[in-house]
């Protein structure tokens, strides 16, 4: 008689299955982080202004120093900004390249050095030629073309070098390029605000003219460089049939002109570094100025000398003897 096997026991019971945890999906990505305004360490060439702005602004540097320059220029306000941001603007974290301002705690990232940007050699190379080839002209031809010639043809050259060098890739020696054309904005402010032409052909030393008569007044007096005096005051102005015209021009140096107590003069200066003094009343540069006397002729609202003054640098001072 066979015996039937015992029945298999049941398999085990699973476990209870716990119900998911429901997690929000993740944000959409935003934004990348802007940049602070800060100071640059890696591209400055005087306190980082520049840089800094660029890197908040995506500006290529090169432009916001170019227009800090000619802001300078235009009549100083340039470096009054520049030295508000300096002081303002905390300097930023010590950085190897443009990704310095990434996640906080993140390390800097080292960005290789590109090749190097040919623009300042080029920039350098067409400015010799330039300036060559006016010296060239001016010596084996007739034109005189002056300091004013020379020097607005080299910022013109390195100014299109930084516009280059802005749009170039590789690295650019701007530094160079920027102090460069500020010593040639100078140079060509000076040149411009000098009459060269009166140094050349003027001479050089002090020169004094006294004439005695109304017809040893000349048209046309002209200096170089040194100081000049032109003493009117020995002309009779009693008995003039029409006023006396003269013109005073000078490269640099001093200018004084005397004029006869009794003369009414009409005075017009124009000085482009120095001091203006008309008859002990300050920096007028042109106007009517009686004389003193008992002449009829003093004080009728005729001037006896009409009188121009054109000064490149030094001081002009126009008093009576």
């Amino acid at each position: 008689m066979t015996t039937a096997p015992p029945p298999a026991a049941p398999p085990p019971t699973p476990p209870p299955l716990d119900p998911p945890v429901w997690q929000p999906p993740p944000p959409p990505p935003g934004p990348p982080a802007r940049p602070q305004l800060r100071r640059s360490r890696t591209d400055k060439v005087l306190g980082g202004v520049s840089g800094g702005l660029a890197e908040y602004s995506g500006i290529d540097a090169l432009l916001w120093r170019v227009g800090f320059v000619a802001l300078a220029l235009a009549g100083g306000t340039g470096i009054v900004v520049y030295l508000l941001l300096w002081l303002l603007m905390p300097a930023g974290p010590a950085a190897y390249g443009p990704h310095a301002y990434g996640p906080p705690g993140a390390p800097p990232v080292r960005v290789p050095a590109g090749p190097r940007s040919p623009v300042p050699g080029i920039t350098i190379a067409v400015l010799l030629i330039v300036v060559g080839a006016l010296a060239l002209i001016t010596r084996f031809s007739a034109w005189d073309l002056g300091p004013r010639a020379f020097f607005g043809s080299a910022l013109l050259v390195v100014g299109l070098g930084l516009v280059a060098a802005a749009f170039s890739g590789g690295r650019t020696a701007r530094g160079g390029l920027i102090a460069l054309g500020i010593v040639l904005s100078l140079a060509l402010l000076a040149a411009t605000a000098m009459p060269w032409n009166n140094v050349r052909s003027g001479g050089v030393g002090d020169r004094t003219f006294r004439p005695a008569t109304e017809a040893q007044v000349r048209d046309f007096y002209r200096g170089g460089a040194g100081d000049m005096t032109v003493d009117l005051t020995a002309v009779d102005v009693s008995d003039i049939s029409a006023p006396i015209t003269t013109r005073v021009e000078h490269g640099l140096g001093d200018v004084q002109v005397l004029v006869p107590r009794d003369a009414d003069v009409r005075l017009t200066v124009m000085s482009g570094v120095g001091s203006i003094d008309a008859f002990g009343q300050g920096s007028l540069d042109r106007g009517f100025f009686p004389g003193a006397g008992t002449g009829s002729w003093v004080d009728d609202g005729k001037p006896e000398f009409v009188i121009a003054v054109h000064n490149g640098a030094g001081d002009v001072e126009v008093s009576r003897g």
